[in-house]
C-alpha cells in the first residue's frame, strides 16, 4: 500500500509555526514517498470552529507550497458516520451515559494538549445503563470492558525518531492514566476527538499518521477504539514540537507566531522553513 498521510487542524484559530512544521513534515514525507497528502478539518466543535479560520488555513497552506490530493474532509459533514461508531460500541456494552457537568468533563471533550493534566474520570456514572441515557448525557467508554475485549497482541508501530519501534497496548496505563474517555459528546451528539479522528484515518485510507509527540500517549486509545470497531491501526510518526523561547509548546492563542502575521511582514515560505528547522 502506498504512503498516505494527512494534516488535520481544528479551525478554531489561526495556524502558527507549529502547524506549519507538522503540515510540512507530513507533506514532505508524502511527496518523498510518491504517496498522497490529504487535508482534514476537525470542526465538530461547532461553537469554536469558524469559516474564516478555515479559509485562512487553506490560504496559508497553499502559500507554504502545500498541495493536497483530494478535497478537504469536513468532520461536521460526517456526523452520522461518527454516531454509528458510537452506537456500535454501545451495542457491545462498551459505553455508559454520563450526566456529570460540563465543567467535570471539559478536559475529556477537547483534543488533548501537551502540558495539560488529563483528569481521569472518577466513574461517577459508571453503573448507569445506556437504557437510562438522557438527551443531555455524554457517552463514555467503559475502559475495563474495552480492554478485556481488545485483540490479543494489539499495539502499534511508531516510525518517528523519538520513540521508534513496536508499542504493545498498555492495559494498565489505559485504566489508570486514561480512564473512561468521552466518545460521544452531549453538546452535538457526535463522537469526541479520540473516536472521530481515528475513524477518519480509516475512512481516508491513511497509512501513516504524522503528528506531534504531544499526542503520543493518546495513540493507544485510538488503536483500542479502532480494534473494537474491527479496524487495523495505521502506522504512526510522532514528531517533535515547535516551542517558544521559554520552551513552551506553541498554541493557537500565540497569535504572534501566526503564519499570516509572518506573511504580512514580508516573510517567504523559505523563511518559515528556516524558522522551524526545515
Amino acid at each position: 500500500m502506498s504512503f498516505r498521510t494527512r494534516f488535520a487542524p481544528s479551525p478554531t484559530g489561526p495556524l502558527h509555526l507549529g502547524h506549519a512544521y507538522s503540515a510540512l513534515v507530513a507533506h514532505d514525507m508524502a511527496r518523498a514517498q510518491g504517496g498522497s497528502f490529504l487535508l482534514r478539518f476537525e470542526d465538530t466543535d461547532l461553537e469554536r470552529s469558524k469559516p474564516e479560520y478555515m479559509r485562512q488555513a487553506l490560504d496559508d497552506l497553499a502559500w507554504l507550497g502545500i498541495t493536497w490530493d483530494a478535497p478537504p474532509l469536513m468532520q461536521s459533514e460526517n456526523l452520522d458516520v461518527y454516531n454509528q461508531s458510537v452506537e456500535a460500541l454501545s451495542s457491545r456494552g462498551l459505553t455508559y451515559p454520563c450526566r456529570c457537568s460540563r465543567k467535570d468533563i471539559a478536559a475529556a471533550l477537547a483534543a488533548p494538549q501537551e502540558g495539560a493534566p488529563h483528569s481521569v474520570y472518577p466513574q461517577t456514572c459508571k453503573t448507569r445503563s445506556m437504557d437510562d441515557r438522557g438527551p443531555n448525557d455524554a457517552i463514555r467508554l467503559h475502559m475495563d470492558r474495552a480492554v478485556e475485549q481488545a485483540s490479543d497482541g494489539l499495539g502499534f508501530i511508531e516510525d518517528g525518531p523519538l520513540r521508534a519501534g513496536p508499542h504493545p497496548l498498555d492495559h494498565a496505563a489505559l485504566l489508570a492514566k486514561i480512564g473512561d474517555i468521552v466518545v460521544g459528546r452531549k453538546d452535538i451528539q457526535t463522537a469526541a476527538y479520540f473516536l472521530a479522528s481515528a475513524i477518519d484515518d480509516i475512512r481516508e485510507g491513511i497509512t501513516h499518521v504524522v503528528r506531534g509527540v504531544d499526542l503520543f500517549d493518546f495513540t493507544q486509545v485510538q488503536v483500542l477504539l479502532l480494534d473494537l470497531l474491527g479496524h487495523k491501526p495505521p502506522r504512526y510518526f510522532h514528531h517533535d514540537l515547535i516551542r517558544d523561547e521559554n520552551g513552551k509548546r506553541l498554541a493557537k492563542r500565540d497569535d504572534a507566531r501566526a503564519i499570516s502575521l509572518y506573511r504580512s511582514e514580508g516573510a517567504s515560505p523559505q523563511d518559515i522553513r528556516a524558522m522551524i528547522g526545515l
